[in-house]
């Protein structure tokens, strides 16, 4: 590391305060519609971000330059308050993108498209049944209808695959499903296994997200077809990761069974970026928890105390040990 890019403080570095913050993530809620094995905020989430809370961090992200809002959760469509929060949000000239189940979003497609720029929906399963798998309901058509409704108003709208042993093989069906819905873009991510306390987790996800060693064979197929029968939609960048990051989701699956090395990770996120809990806990990306939260001083005084600091600087040095088993490894060009 450079060191002009670290201070020393009591035997420890601590990272450069952050001058800039140009993304922002905001659990709105911990609570959700949907069931899925690999997450435990429907079962135990309560909190909403009240509409305080969101005031409050509303001169710091226009201080610190904040240009994105990604709204999330939990299933933020669940807020009783979402659309308001947005309308405060775009008045201060923020673009707002946000993160969905895609359940409610038929119902709100028209007053998404009013605030939102852009919308992800997580869709694991290319049929019916290996919807339902994940998922935990039989709401396959009630989301395709509400991406189809989405697409009506105009929104811009991809696709988020967590890949996992339920859709291991299915991954050009995937595609072909995205291409048929009329979506701008696909992506893919491996399953967030390695940190217990990830997405709401009260403990490990249930048996049926990570890979056994007998599936592995059956992801490398699924990513040599995937290669093979997609190299459009990959020079497009309708398929958003290139075949080489794609090929980190067999390798880190490898890693978890213990038979071979991790891929190396290379991220800057918490540089550029952070997360609001809906709590007002601060992290400095998905998957590490945070030191403090907003306190009455406010999200620029949370990310640039002294703790959170050394906690960017032991991210950069490979000092955490979430890191080594990261599924979403962000490089931000300043």
């Amino acid at each position: 590391m450079d060191s002009s890019s670290v201070i020393w403080w009591s035997g420890a570095e601590l990272a450069e305060p952050l001058a800039r913050l140009p993304l922002a993530t905001l659990y709105l809620t911990e609570r959700c519609n949907s069931r899925c094995v690999s997450c435990d905020y429907w079962r135990h989430g309560r909190r909403d971000m009240d509409l305080e809370t969101v005031e409050r961090l509303l001169p710091d992200l226009v201080d610190l330059g904040t240009e994105v809002i990604l709204i999330s959760g939990g299933e933020p469509l669940l807020h009783p308050h979402w659309a308001a929060i947005a309308t405060h949000l775009r008045a201060r000239g923020l673009r707002l993108w946000l993160l969905t189940a895609g359940l409610a979003l038929a119902r709100h497609a028209a007053e998404v498209a009013r605030h939102f720029e852009q919308v992800t929906v997580s869709l694991d399963g290319s049929t019916a049944a290996s919807y339902a798998a994940i998922r935990g309901l039989d709401a396959f058509e009630v989301v395709c209808a509400g991406i189809r409704g989405a697409l009506r108003e105009g929104l811009t709208v991809g696709l988020r695959v967590t890949v996992q042993r339920g859709n291991a093989g299915e991954l050009s069906d995937l595609v072909r499903l995205a291409r048929e819905l009329g979506v701008a873009s696909i992506s893919f991510l491996a399953a967030d296994v390695g940190h217990v306390e990830a997405f709401g987790r009260h403990g490990a996800p249930v048996d049926g997200v990570q890979l056994r060693p007998d599936d592995l064979p059956m992801l490398a197929r699924s990513l040599a077809v995937l290669e093979h029968e997609h190299g459009d939609d990959f020079a497009s960048g309708f398929i958003a990761e290139t075949p080489a990051k794609l090929r980190r989701i067999l390798s880190h699956y490898r890693a978890l069974l213990g038979l071979g090395e991790p891929p190396p990770v290379h991220c800057n996120a918490p540089e550029f970026s952070a997360v609001v809990e809906a709590n007002g806990a601060v992290r400095p990306c998905f998957f590490i928890a945070g030191v403090g939260g907003l306190g009455e001083s406010g999200l620029a005084a949370a990310l640039n105390s002294p703790a959170q600091r050394r906690l960017r600087s032991d991210i950069r040095a490979g000092r955490r040990p979430e890191c080594l088993h990261c599924v979403c490894s962000k490089w931000f060009v300043a």
